[in-house]
């Protein structure tokens, strides 16, 4: 695979009134082309910011970023972002939030054409029957199904997900892994995704990036995850790498994260190293996997 993504020696520093703090320094990897990778570290390490700089919503203080050939200055729709709440417009419907954004990036297409990509994805995602309902008429799964449809809806080179389960219950964070998982398996958009669930990350990424602690915080050490796609939960769980890696991630983030620095490891961190594996249930189906219409004349 080519390298579709490169974030080179990318820093960033907050002026506060005790002078400047360093967030990130000197932070650099690279991404291939329709790879998804996942970022995990503790809180405050860093983590957002990287998927900020990289979405352009937060200035670059120094370094770069190069996405496909084009060096990245700001925001745009080449990058679709999930954030940990959709952050849905109320006074508009699902079908109407999706839409805004198809209209600013498809506005060659006939409003017919923007409108049936719009509710192909919420099709995808399972709404299809809550189109017309606005985000006060939704849970929060639900909710965060419209975000993740949006995103998909641009057609972008590159996905940011910025723990976009988070603030979801077990079942439905198990069933919306599931829904990213059936859209991204059919274009393999290249991705980025900050997670603090070390579970998660194994079951979606081809690659776990670890970040030591802050400041100044950096790559620390980058795991392959070695199952093939599609796969299936189960079958991973009873890989019997699973908790051996399962257990290399945990140690980062109790000891490695903080030595890598020079600093003493905290344990209330995270889990010790013994701890087992939280229990992990099969992920039910997305309630509409149909094939996508052919959209090559707006796309």
């Amino acid at each position: 695979m080519s390298d579709h993504v490169e974030l080179s020696n990318l820093t960033k520093t907050y002026t506060t009134p005790k002078g400047p703090v360093v967030i990130v320094k000197d932070f650099n990897l690279r991404i291939a082309d329709g790879e998804f990778v996942t970022l995990i570290g503790h809180s405050g390490c860093g983590k957002s910011t990287v998927l900020s700089m990289l979405a352009g919503l937060n200035p670059i203080t120094s370094g770069g970023i190069v996405l496909g050939s084009r060096e990245l200055t700001g925001p745009g729709p080449d990058r679709g972002v999930v954030f940990q709440s959709p952050n849905l417009l109320p006074w508009f419907t699902a079908l109407e939030n999706v839409q805004l954004g198809v209209d600013q990036v498809f506005y060659t297409a006939s409003r017919e054409e923007r409108r049936q990509i719009a509710e192909y994805y919420l099709t995808v995602v399972g709404l299809g029957d809550c189109l017309h309902k606005r985000p006060t008429e939704l849970s929060q799964g639900m909710r965060q199904r419209v975000g993740i449809a949006r995103a998909f809806a641009l057609s972008p080179k590159m996905l940011l997900l910025d723990e976009p389960f988070g603030m979801l219950d077990s079942l439905t964070r198990f069933e919306l892994q599931g829904v990213l998982m059936e859209l991204w398996t059919r274009n393999h958009i290249t991705a980025l995704m900050v997670t603090h669930d070390v579970d998660e990350a194994l079951y979606l990424s081809d690659r776990i990036v670890m970040m030591t602690n802050g400041p100044e915080a950096f790559v620390g050490e980058i795991m392959t995850v070695p199952w093939s796609r599609p796969r299936d939960r189960k079958s991973i769980m009873e890989h019997p790498d699973y908790y051996r890696m399962r257990e290399e991630l945990i140690e980062f983030l109790n000891v490695r994260a903080y030595t890598l620095k020079g600093q003493e490891p905290h344990g209330s961190h995270a889990a010790p190293p013994s701890a087992p594996a939280k229990a992990m249930s099969p992920v039910p189906s997305p309630a509409n996997s149909s094939r996508a219409p052919d959209l090559a004349s707006v796309a």
